[in-house]
């Protein structure tokens, strides 16, 4: 009995055995075969941290290929706080390292066990000082950091980065996923005790090179003129764009206020804003180019047709309107060169609202420029059906209408190189290494659009130069180059009342060189110049000189007309005192060729050093009385035909591109001194079948 009582328990006992291998095994089985995946993530998110790492950003070069924007290799600290037992203490030690406070570090430690960034971006010093605390759990990671090497020259073109290096603004922004790159995760593994085991490195390939239409002398120079005149007139902002007129490249983009990139997020927004191609403003007389240029296209005026501007003073649908002068009878190119407001009006009237609104429409006014870079604005045109009975007369003198300094810009331009649009751009190529690669996006550019005849622009290129020789423009006048351009004075909206107001301005010069082969497109905009007289005249005009007169000497731009013997004299006997901050000076800048690209470069004048003798073919003319043979000009370039022409004494009148197909008047007629010089440009085959 006893014997069976113990053969009883004995079976319970390895029954309750069997039962508890059989939980134990099936937990096992469970676990392994069910619960595996879950498992594995919660092993993982314990074990293993990843960092998301981008590639080195690529560098951003002007176009001559000096190097603009780059990313250097710096330390990034950060810090497993499982493995740091007393983290108040390391906090304590961090913040000294590191120059921030013990709290912040130890918040950031309590919030998260495993991973936690102590501060990234770390100067040589702080990486050092982190080093050699040598405390467990905390660890340095390489990461790479933005440059700007020349600081604020053409920041608002670059743009700049987040502490992520994500492209914040200019080009940064715009080509973003291209020069930053594909990211890639940094694998760091650690074991039950978050005891750091290993950390991988980044693998990825760096980002996309771009190679900008900007020149980094041109921009310094555009700058340092704009601050000049920004400091002589008291002004809060200002814009300066130079252009290529027969490509659209912008060859510097300048603003007042800039910011230091390396710096971005210690400075106001309104810093950064790129007013160049945001601010939209009434351009005042400028735009009465357009007015003129859709009369002219239209056969509705003569450039020596007169018109009665009525002692300054015309009434348009009840308003009267003052002149800043009293005129009498004015001729069209005089109606210009003076920026008569009654001319002007009186010309827009026989040309008509819809007539004029298709030109504005037509010269890219109230619409984006398309020009690479982001947040452009489109400016302000009014529906036509919008207009009331006085707009046409606001318009045409520059008020009722918003532009960007961008569009006004390229409009000029238009004009300059005979009537075509083309779209601004800021990026001239893209690569990757040795491998170029497809500009995407913004800045793909277009076919040219043709907006005006080039008879148009030939008539309206030689009003422009008058308006420097003889009219509002006089300051703009260049040694060695013959200039056309266009003065603008536009009041300001006083908020108080709501009404024009007498002080506030923004003084504009638009204009190109030489007149019949234009180089460059140049505007300066200076917003709210103090002092009087505070016109574009007066203010913005002899900024254009100042940038002109030294950027065309560095751009190898041949001078077509003869250097002045007064002003060489001058520059002989000019004091040597060059304190004087005056924006007539005339002293060209001679540069460094290698600039320092951790500093700003700097220029030095350097007085014109000999008067270039007159041609034999001059002197010769002027002998015999003026009777100049016309040469064949057949197959030559516009710069050979200007050149021969301006050798002989002759006006030139160039029309279209390529090589001289046709003349007037005709080789081997005899002229005098001074005669207009018509040649059309064109392919020689075109021409040959249109004459069979």
């Amino acid at each position: 009995m006893e014997q069976e009582k113990v053969h009883v328990r004995l079976l319970i006992f390895a029954g309750c055995i069997l039962l508890w291998i059989t939980a134990v095994f099936g937990r096992v089985a469970y676990i392994q075969l069910f619960c595996h995946a879950d498992y594995l993530k919660k092993a993982l998110r314990q074990q293993v941290h990843s960092i998301e790492m981008y590639p080195k950003r690529g560098v951003i070069f002007d176009r001559k290929g000096h190097p603009l924007a780059m990313s250097v290799p710096v330390k990034s600290a950060f810090a497993m706080p499982g493995e740091i037992k007393d983290r108040a203490l390391a906090a304590r030690l961090l913040s000294g390292a590191l120059g921030i406070s013990a709290e912040e570090i130890r918040d950031k430690m309590d919030s998260g066990p495993s991973f936690i960034w102590a501060k990234r971006k770390l100067t040589p010093e702080a990486a050092e000082a982190v080093e050699s605390l040598n405390l467990k759990g905390v660890y340095l990671q390489e990461e790479n950091k933005r440059f700007y090497p020349k600081r604020d020259l053409a920041a608002h073109v670059l743009g700049f980065v987040d502490v992520d290096e994500k492209g914040l603004g200019g080009i940064e922004r715009e080509y973003d996923g291209a020069i930053r790159g594909k990211a890639e995760k940094i694998v760091v593994l650690s074991d039950g005790r978050q005891q750091v085991l290993s950390a991988g490195e980044a693998q990825n390939d760096r980002g996309a090179n771009v190679t900008l239409t900007i020149d980094e002398k041109v921009q310094y120079i555009a700058e340092r003129e704009l601050e000049a005149a920004i400091e002589k007139t008291h002004a809060p902002a200002g814009t300066v764009i130079v252009q290529d007129p027969n490509t659209g490249a912008i060859l510097a983009l300048a603003n007042w206020p800039k910011f230091n990139p390396n710096a971005a997020d210690s400075v106001p927004a309104e810093r950064r804003e790129n007013r160049a191609i945001s601010q939209i403003y009434e351009p005042g007389s400028t735009f009465k180019l357009i007015t003129l240029a859709a009369a002219f296209d239209q056969n509705l005026i003569r450039a020596d047709e007169v018109f009665n501007c009525e002692n300054g003073s015309v009434t348009v649908a009840g308003h009267l309107i003052h002149d800043h002068k009293k005129y009498g009878m004015l001729t069209v190119a005089d109606i210009l060169a003076n920026s008569s407001d009654v001319g002007a009006i009186k010309i827009s009237l026989r040309l008509g609202s819809q007539k004029f609104y298709e030109y504005i429409k037509a010269f890219g006014f109230g619409t984006p420029t398309g020009i690479d870079l982001p947040w452009e604005s489109r400016g302000l045109v009014n529906r036509l059906e919008h207009w009331g009975s006085y707009s046409i007369a606001s318009v045409s003198m520059g008020q009722e209408v918003g532009v960007t300094p961008l569009q006004m810009i390229t409009a000029v331009s238009a004009i300059a190189n005979g009537g075509m649009l083309y779209k601004p751009h800021v990026v001239e190529e893209m690569s990757r290494g040795e491998t170029a690669l497809p500009i995407e996006g913004a800045s793909t550019l277009t076919a040219p659009k043709r907006i005006i005849r080039p008879e148009t622009a030939a008539t309206l290129r030689q009003l422009m130069e008058g308006v420097v020789l003889h009219g509002t423009g006089k300051k703009a006048r260049l040694d060695g180059w013959t200039v056309g351009g266009k003065t603008g004075t536009a009041q300001k909206i006083d908020p108080s009342t709501g009404k024009y107001s007498a002080t506030n301005v923004i003084a504009s010069f638009s204009g190109f060189v030489p007149i019949n082969n234009p180089a460059v497109t140049i505007l300066v905009s200076i917003d709210s110049p103090g002092g009087y007289p505070h016109g574009g005249g007066d203010v913005a005009a002899p900024v254009f000189k100042r940038i002109a007169e030294q950027i065309l000497p560095y751009l190898d731009v041949a001078r077509d007309v003869p250097t002045s013997p007064q002003l060489v004299a001058a520059s002989f006997h000019k004091n040597s005192d060059t304190s004087d901050d005056s924006l007539d000076d005339l002293s060209p800048i001679v540069f460094n060729e290698q600039p320092d690209t951790t500093q700003p470069y700097s220029a030095k004048p350097q007085a014109i050093k000999e008067k270039p003798p007159k041609s034999p073919e001059v002197l010769m003319a002027a002998d015999e009385g003026g009777d100049i043979a016309i040469p064949d000009f057949s197959g030559k370039t516009m710069r050979e035909v200007s050149e021969s022409c301006m050798r002989l004494g002759l006006n030139p009148v160039l029309i279209g591109t390529s090589v001289a197909v046709q003349q007037s008047p005709a080789a081997g007629a005899k002229v005098r001194r001074g005669t207009k010089m018509t040649v059309e440009f064109g392919d020689t085959q075109v021409h040959a079948s249109k004459s069979k």
